[in-house]
């Protein structure tokens, strides 16, 4: 199994962490939602369970728990801007589709 992060991404975490004061990592999950299945769920990790995968890279840990792994595999998470928008986005080979919205996804 493998999740990774860019360096954009990275940066904008510990941005995020420092600017809020604690916490370990970003955790990336999944939850059954909109018209195509799935959402990404994105929040702040105070601490590891038990069955949490832990995913290191640019000094940031990028925590998924193992019930999420295989809707994750492989994807890379990135920040980017565009125009006037700056956002998480989420490059991950398993989507078969997603919604006009852009907020949900199938596998």
């Amino acid at each position: 199994m493998s999740v990774s992060l860019t360096e954009n991404a990275a940066r904008q975490i510990k941005k995020q962490l420092e600017k809020r004061g604690k916490g370990i990592g970003l955790k990336l999950g999944v939850k059954k939602s909109g018209c195509s299945g799935y959402a990404y769920v994105l929040d702040y990790a105070d601490t590891l369970n038990e069955d949490d995968a832990v995913f290191e890279k640019y000094d940031v840990k990028l925590i998924v728990p193992n019930n999420d792994l295989e809707f994750v595999n492989g994807i890379e998470l990135d920040y980017r801007r565009e125009g006037i928008n700056e956002a998480f986005k989420f490059n991950n080979p398993n989507v078969k589709g997603t919604c006009g919205c852009g907020e949900s996804f199938s596998v």
